[in-house]
């Protein structure tokens, strides 16, 4: 370190060091004077001795072990007062022994000790909270500009934490609380009264003058949430939220960030329990492969899986741009893991057989597949070759080479499907299903819905046609989806692997469905836009294939619980090994021919509920319509 700059770190310290050895030295001797005034005949020490020597050396080395000079005093606090209290406590008795040591505390009054301390507090403590409030009305003058009038939405600890942080920067002035809890009604927090209650919202923002809203309810559940932006949204008034607690656990976000209201905080759940025990002891140090791993839930199952401490990840992936990110995320985030990325195909053979004699998996995760619904309709080679010869192969794979686990992602599509994808991932299940029991390997199949945000899902296509001036298309007024966040899906994918001991079909809980149309709405008001005004939302009619509403469970597979809250288990529906063997052979040879009308009869003699003729009725009467919607005040 340079001269200068070691002058520069040392000098405050040392102004800082001299002037609490000279509040030592004046409650010494303030204290002393006290006692021997009311002495018939005093015995005066001088202000200079030996004694006061032994004091200023005493309580100095409390001082510095105490900490009490890493601290600044233009932040002092609390704890820095607390730091004094212990200081001048425990320098007592460091005083008293010394003294006795030195004269067996022969001309210190017993008195004097017990005086000390309080004494010494008060000249320690009250510098330094008068340099923070003259540094704080100094900084307020200097830099003084008009602040916005807030009203907070909650007045708990978070709410607590976010008035310090608001009063200290100066860009708003928080007019005051509003909260349920009819207890906290007419308490104060940093001298900002609780108004009344989230109901009052309305009445009470006119009244206080409010200029904008801030949601300080971190734990809030999905449903708080709705609630509190629908009044936030009644009032006119912009509106910001802290970030829930798990994104701050996560480090995605800080403590007291304002951020403004994502879809995700609306239509996310609350953060699952998990045991993470049973997850870390399934998965650290085993070899993982993961295919489709650089997609949206493939991705996510990567970063959990290094993050739990495997050995080695191996990621197959299609799309050569996905997999160079996730390989770039992954070697920087975790660069003492192995990592080996595989480009290619699951429904190549030879490329299946690579992937396993490389990775040596262990445990496997499948989550390569197409997923377009609409798109498929019209694709049935590609998506049984990839949803269903790929898992085959993997599947194949995955036993010879002995696997000890293999994890087939599923959707809920699979349930009573109308759509060539909901019926070729259901065939998926039925191989996985019945390999189960000819095979060493577990085969455990997770079943759920949509994910939030995941790569061409609705969220961002949404937000994209808002971000472009609108409309909005939804295919049908009373569509109604599941919605779950990648993190929380994955996790329970984890969770359900270190369950199954094969042969099973695990769905998970997705919470209540909700409205397509609830979602656009929501999502356009989110902008600042009012639906039907400043965004058109269009009615297209439902697409080939596609469904009202999603199932999770077929009538005949009688769910049941499991150890885990969220995790539904649904018994199996036994088919004939032959039968099934026969008719994937033969489906193997049509998707070489490229025969798929050969293929559509493989999936209805498979699934006799599923009629690849029979498409998704149009409504006539809202194909095509604009939706207007009334703002609500």
């Amino acid at each position: 370190m340079q001269p200068r700059k070691l002058i520069a770190s040392i000098h405050p310290r040392l102004a800082v060091v001299v002037h609490d050895l000279a509040m030592v030295w004046l409650a010494w001797v303030v204290t002393n004077g006290l006692r021997y005034s009311l002495a018939p005949d005093p015995m005066i020490t001088g202000w200079f001795s030996w004694e006061v020597g032994i004091v200023l050396a005493a309580q100095g080395l409390v001082l510095w072990w105490i900490g009490l000079y890493k601290g600044l005093w233009r932040f002092a606090s609390l704890p820095d007062l607390w730091n004094i209290v212990r200081a001048g406590v425990l320098g007592a008795l460091a005083i008293a022994v010394s003294l006795f040591l030195y004269n067996r505390l022969a001309t210190v009054p017993r008195s004097v000790l017990v005086m000390y301390p309080a004494l010494l507090v008060v000249c320690l403590g009250t510098p330094r909270l008068a340099y923070r409030y003259w540094k704080d009305s100094r900084l307020d003058f200097y830099q003084r500009r008009p602040s916005q009038r807030v009203l907070v939405m909650g007045a708990g600890r978070a709410a607590e934490a976010l008035i310090r942080d608001l009063l200290r920067e100066n860009r708003y002035r928080p007019v005051g609380f509003l909260d349920d809890n009819l207890a906290l009604r007419g308490a104060k927090l940093h001298g900002v009264p609780v108004l009344g209650t989230l109901d009052q919202l309305p009445q009470l923002s006119s009244e206080v003058a409010a200029e904008m809203l801030l949601i300080a309810m971190p734990s809030a559940s999905s449903a708080q949430m709705r609630r509190v932006v629908e009044m936030c949204e009644a009032t006119n008034l912009p509106f910001r939220t802290v970030p829930r607690l798990h994104d701050v656990v996560a480090g995605r976000s800080s403590f007291n960030e304002l951020k403004e209201v994502a879809i995700e905080d609306l239509l996310g759940r609350d953060p699952v329990t998990l045991d993470w025990t049973a997850i870390r002891t399934g998965l650290s140090g085993k070899r993982v492969l993961v295919t489709g791993g650089g997609g949206s839930i493939g991705a996510e199952l990567c970063r959990q899986v290094a993050r739990l401490g495997a050995q080695s990840l191996t990621v197959l992936e299609l799309s050569e741009y996905n997999l160079y990110r996730i390989e770039q995320e992954l070697s920087r985030e975790y660069p003492e893991l192995i990592f080996n990325a595989l480009l290619g195909d699951c429904g190549d053979a030879a490329t299946c057989e690579r992937a396993f004699t490389q990775a040596h998996a262990q445990i496997v995760f499948h989550a390569a597949a197409y997923k377009h619904v609409p798109l498929l309709q019209e694709q049935v080679r590609e998506a049984f070759r990839n949803n269903v010869i790929g898992t085959q192969m993997m599947a194949q794979a995955a036993d010879r080479h002995g696997a000890e686990s293999f994890v087939l992602i599923s959707s809920d599509k699979a349930v009573n499907p109308t759509s060539v994808m909901g019926a070729c991932k259901r065939v998926a299940e039925i191989f996985c299903q019945n390999f189960a029991s000819r095979s060493k390997t577990r085969f455990i199949t997770v079943r759920f819905g949509n994910v939030l945000d995941s790569a061409g899902s609705v969220v961002p296509l949404f937000r994209e046609q808002i971000r472009s001036g609108g409309p909005v298309t939804v295919t049908h007024p009373e569509i109604t989806r599941y919605f779950m966040t990648i993190p929380e899906a994955c996790q329970l994918i984890l969770q359900a692997a270190v369950l199954g001991h094969g042969g099973e079909i695990f769905a998970l809980d997705m919470g209540e469905p909700i409205k397509i149309s609830y979602l656009a709405e929501q999502m356009i008001r989110l902008t600042n836009k009012i639906p039907g005004r400043d965004i058109a939302i269009l009615y297209t009619g439902l697409r080939p294939g596609e469904k009202l509403f999603e199932e999770l469970f077929h009538p005949h597979e009688n769910y049941q619980d499991t150890t885990h809250a969220k995790i539904f288990l649904a018994q199996p529906r036994s088919m004939s090994w032959e039968l099934l063997d026969v008719q994937l052979k033969q489906a193997a040879q049509d998707v070489r021919d490229y025969n798929e009308v050969a293929l559509h009869a493989c999936l209805t003699r498979l699934l006799p509920e599923f009629d690849w003729r029979t498409q998704a009725p149009l409504d006539a009467d809202i194909v095509p319509i604009v939706r207007t919607l009334k703002h609500h005040q």
